[in-house]
């Protein structure tokens, strides 16, 4: 049997795991009734915790506290349901699980099987796709799978089929040199990182470059929105094996019907990456030309961000790619996260209810008075709105650095993070950007006034953070800063991150 103590420590450490719940109720003068299953559980998880580490109990404590404290405006950050975070905490994360449903390197995934399963199977239905993988932890790793299965699909594949050879392992060390050297030469058209792009879209510090020869492009210089007929004809230019859409920090819709078509006109595999807006699709806020799902050959995510689930990616795909994505394991992935697949099928239900589709469209409606206020207040928005969730500010014109202007609006109780823009000027370290997302205060029930709110808070502190031959430092003004912390403190009094949890309680106890 498991054990870490005497049999007298154990049940010393049971009766004091029990006590919270007891004590919570002396403490609020609740009854037991009162109490959700949402709140009960997070009392008992973190009094579990700390009897083997009170240091990190405490951290997630500190943690939950950070967070309703201070406006959450990282656009690739939100908040997940309880039930999605209680879904990581279990005996499933004790299970290997390599391969795929039914067709396992391990015994005993039957019921490993039996939740991916579910997952796939919600993910295919919302998105309206042939095929998911959600075995991938995190949109770098779904992206490596989806690059590999398009390699293997339409470089490997053709080349064994041509020696009359059915697997890889079979092929003398000569051709599969050959091979490897034509795998490492295909062409690679994505979206410029300074643009709006990925990391993993090509950008040369990352593998995707290396993997590849890495075309990119960008937005136009005027409009900074993507310029389709440049694109096409450096898509003819190129001739790229894949072409790939999606972005990062680019705040306006993609015609993928007319990228479709580019991809088309060159022969190039098209694949989406739509980590950051893939709530907007599963909400319905993205369709026709907008939703990729109908237009990409493999389409990619990430699972925390718009969608509101777990940290975690996923590879939907046409019939065409599936057995290939499939091989993600042993081809990228290690061992598959159970715990998190499950976590991933609990938001991908709650992706599927009707109010998903309510909170998706508040998004985009947030971000647009978001951004609207902000050039009222002075600022300048890149690409003079957004059609989705993020904004994009250029802070140069304050004569600061995205560097101060992030840790100016940090210290005035606002989260966000400093981004490139387009040319910046100050390189991908400093920026001369801030990018601004809706996603999580959405999730609080904040809507349009609230975000006109954010954005007056958020100029007033730019507005009156100075700096002198530094790309570092700056001042802010402390009367500036205060009225600051007090706007910030009455907004979050309003819409409370996790209002069943008692914070004042759980910090007396840990």
């Amino acid at each position: 049997m498991f054990q870490t103590a005497s049999t007298t420590t154990f049940r010393n450490r049971a009766l004091k795991l029990t006590s919270i719940i007891t004590d919570y109720l002396a403490h609020s003068g609740k009854q037991l009734s009162d109490l959700t299953s949402s709140s009960l559980a997070y009392l008992v998880n973190l009094e579990a915790i700390a009897t083997v580490s009170p240091v990190i109990a405490r951290g997630i404590l500190q943690e939950l506290i950070s967070q309703r404290s201070n406006l959450k405006l990282i656009a690739s950050e939100n908040f997940s349901s309880i039930p999605t975070q209680l879904a990581m905490a279990n005996l499933l994360t004790d299970k290997y699980a390599e391969g795929f449903p039914h067709s396992r390197f391990y015994a005993g995934c039957e019921n490993v099987d039996l939740i991916e399963e579910t997952a796939c199977n919600l993910a295919t239905n919302l998105f309206g796709a042939d095929h998911a993988y959600v075995q991938p932890h995190s949109g770098a790793d779904a992206n490596l799978v989806a690059y590999w299965a398009i390699l293997s699909a339409k470089v490997e594949q053709p080349a064994l089929d041509r020696l009359g050879i059915k697997d890889s392992a079979e092929l003398s060390p000569e051709d599969w040199n050959s091979l490897r050297q034509t795998l490492g030469n295909q062409r690679l058209l994505g979206m410029d990182l300074m643009a709006g792009g990925h990391l993993t879209h090509g950008f040369r510090k990352n593998v995707s470059a290396r993997m590849f020869n890495v075309s990119s492009y960008g937005v136009h210089p005027e409009t900074g929105l993507i310029d389709y007929d440049a694109l096409e004809r450096q898509a003819k230019d190129v001739r790229p094996l894949i072409l790939l859409a999606g972005y990062s920090a680019y705040p306006r819709r993609i015609d993928f019907q007319r990228m479709r078509k580019i991809a088309d006109s060159v022969g190039a595999v098209f694949m989406v990456d739509m980590a950051h807006f893939a709530g907007l699709v599963a909400g319905k806020v993205f369709t026709g030309p907008y939703d990729p799902i109908a237009y990409a050959d493999i389409v990619t995510t990430t699972t925390h961000k718009t969608l509101r689930g777990p940290r975690g990616g996923m590879v939907l795909c046409k019939k065409e790619f599936a057995s290939y994505v499939d091989k993600g394991c042993p081809l990228v992935l290690g061992g598959p996260l159970p715990h998190i697949m499950a976590a991933k099928a609990i938001a991908l239900e709650e992706a599927s209810r009707p109010t998903f589709a309510q909170y998706a469209s508040q998004i985009t409606t947030n971000a647009q008075a978001l951004a609207n206020q902000l050039i009222s207040s002075g600022q300048r928005v890149l690409s003079g709105g957004t059609d989705n969730h993020l904004v994009l500010i250029d802070v140069g014109p304050l004569k600061l650095t995205g560097r101060q202007a992030e840790q100016a609006a940090r210290e005035a109780r606002i989260t966000l993070n400093r981004n490139t823009i387009p040319h910046d000027p100050n390189g991908a370290w400093y920026t001369s950007g801030l990018r601004l997302g809706t996603p999580a205060l959405t999730t609080l029930g904040m809507k349009a006034g609230e975000m006109e709110e954010v954005a007056s808070i958020l100029s007033l502190v730019l507005s009156n953070t100075t700096t002198e031959n530094s790309r570092v430092k700056y001042s802010i003004s402390e009367r500036s800063l205060a009225e600051a912390h007090k706007r910030v403190a009455n907004l979050l009094s309003r819409f409370v991150l996790y209002p069943e949890i008692d914070v004042p309680f759980l910090q007396k106890r840990f």
